[in-house]
């Protein structure tokens, strides 16, 4: 099986693949770090000197490789990745595919966001924290047609990464 862990930037989806990975012996992938890998530059870089619709092409076809892997994976895609293209439908159409939605409120990405706002290319030109917000509400709003998709839907909030990860293995018996 593969677990496809979706939601918003700073919904905590690189961390709880990692916990989630360990906890059932599956491999953790990152899907920006693969495309990272591939490209042989940051992400940063890669919207700076090819551009964001560059790397939404490059991004469908990393995910389409991982969805073939015949291992049990767990993987944390990146925020917009269900959002583009046809890639919500790619993982659907796969038998070995759960996703799940890491869902969180606008003021919790704000406030997890904002210290980290210049090494996120997305949000690294907002000025300020009432930017930030409402950035993140238009997003949000944009992409919670594709996030709610999801098989499982997990509220973050308030919860530490072990619950969090416990909450998906009993869900996804």
């Amino acid at each position: 099986m593969k677990i496809f862990l979706s939601g918003y930037m700073g919904s905590g989806k690189s961390l709880i693949a990692h916990h989630l990975a360990q906890k059932l012996n599956y491999t953790h992938i990152d899907l920006d770090d693969q495309i990272a890998l591939i490209e042989e530059q940051s992400i940063p870089a890669i919207f700076k000197t090819r551009g964001e619709l560059y790397f939404r092409k490059r991004e469908t076809n990393v995910l389409e490789d991982v969805i073939e892997e015949p291992a049990s994976l767990v993987i944390a895609m990146g925020g917009g990745t269900p959002c583009y293209g046809n890639n919500m439908e790619l993982l659907k159409a796969s038998g070995d595919v759960k996703t799940v939605y890491l869902k969180a409120s606008v003021k919790f990405l704000t406030d997890r966001l904002l210290n980290e706002k210049d090494t996120r290319p997305v949000i690294s030109h907002l000025k300020n924290k009432e930017e930030l917000e409402d950035f993140i509400r238009k997003h949000l709003f944009e992409r919670s047609y594709y996030y709610n998709q999801a098989d499982l839907i997990i509220n973050v909030e308030g919860k530490t990464p072990e619950v969090i990860t416990e909450e998906i293995i009993q869900k996804l018996q």
